[in-house]
């Protein structure tokens, strides 16, 4: 008997937390590489330059590229790792709120992880869960 994870219904959960993942990050990443106020407004809370915020919006632009592609999907999911472990380190800094704030970078990973998981064998082999 096949694993849930091998099925087509965990295939396409894996293929729906990927859209959902791949929505937010595309808004995302948009709204840096457009002069938003919000987005100069939060680089500012950030304490970062708002100059920034296109290159950071380049970034995730390809990191959810090689993502998307499924021969480089866990070199994307990789680098978002990195970008999201920033934002986590970033926000802590603050001392921004913990679950709304902080750990959303931790949120998106799971969210990416798990739809990566579910829709790759080859993420499967390498990172197994077990009973």
């Amino acid at each position: 008997m096949e694993s849930f994870a091998a099925s087509k219904a965990g295939l396409w959960i894996g293929r729906v937390l990927t859209l959902l993942f791949s929505l937010f990050l595309l808004m995302d990443a948009g709204m840096k590489l457009v002069p938003l106020a919000v987005v100069t407004e939060t680089m500012t809370k950030m304490q970062l330059p708002a100059a920034m915020a296109p290159p950071i919006g380049i970034i995730e632009l390809a990191s959810l590229a090689l993502f998307l592609w499924p021969r480089t999907a866990l070199l994307g999911a990789v680098l978002f790792t990195g970008v999201f472990g920033g934002a986590i380190a970033s926000h802590w800094r603050l001392g921004d709120p913990l679950f709304s704030h902080t750990l959303f970078g931790l949120y998106l990973g799971i969210l990416m992880w798990g739809g990566l998981w579910l829709r790759d064998a080859r993420v499967r082999a390498i990172m197994p869960l077990r009973r």
